[in-house]
């Protein structure tokens, strides 16, 4: 079980990266948006500085077509770094371009998933990541848990080596959820994260402790006795 944030700012990744424990980062045009007309490949270059060779860089083509997908693909891998999942929607466009990265032995993140057979085929494909979307298929009366269940079940059952990586959140019951449902991995917004521990009955029963510790020792801190 694993966390990855779901953004492309700066600040929020150094923040929230000294506080959750995260195995990487995605992004799509739409986060990218939000950062305003950047230099894209610096701005990634950065965030790869920031999270470091250990943890997963997800970056999402934009093309629509197959041929053009795998040349932005090669030139993300040239201009940021050559170990970056390629991040390619699952269309048939999409499922010919991850055949084709997957024979450059290129990693790749199968993305805007929303059914089962999206699933099975990008598996198939040989995609290393499936991003399976809860929210937008709950949107859509679609049953997202059973969605990444039967990917889950068909992962184990024919040892596939992709894994299933939940993305598109409103809130911690969802991720808990896909979590449940046999997600291995879940990207999510920091600010999903930070609700999950501030609670204001988290923050009165820490708060309570300190009292009761102070009403005995004072201000004296543990750190501070013989």
């Amino acid at each position: 079980m694993e966390y990855l944030f779901d953004t492309a700012n700066l600040e929020d990744i150094r923040t929230y990266g000294a506080i959750y424990p995260y195995t990487g980062v995605t992004t799509n045009p739409s986060i990218i948006k939000k950062e305003g007309k950047i230099n894209f490949f610096e701005h990634c270059r950065e965030i790869r500085r920031i999270i470091g060779d250990d943890r997963t860089l997800h970056i999402q083509v934009t093309a629509l077509k197959a041929e053009d997908m795998v040349k932005e693909a090669d030139a993300i891998l040239d201009k940021i770094d050559g170990e970056v999942f390629i991040k390619v929607p699952v269309t048939e466009e999409g499922l010919k371009a991850i055949r084709a990265l997957k024979k450059k032995d290129i990693g790749v993140t199968a993305t805007a998933v929303y059914t089962k057979a999206q699933g099975f085929l990008a598996m198939e494909a040989g995609a290393d990541y499936i991003a399976a979307y809860f929210n937008r298929m709950e949107n859509m009366d679609i049953n997202a848990s059973s969605v990444i269940g039967s990917m889950a079940q068909m992962i184990r059952m024919w040892d596939y080596k992709t894994q299933i990586l939940a993305a598109s959140f409103k809130n911690m019951a969802q991720v808990n959820a896909a979590f449940e449902a046999g997600a291995h991995t879940a990207t999510v917004q920091p600010d999903i994260l930070k609700t999950a521990v501030n609670m204001a009955a988290i923050g009165k029963a820490a708060e309570d402790f300190a009292k009761d510790w102070r009403s005995v020792f004072g201000d004296v801190k543990i750190y501070e006795m013989e």
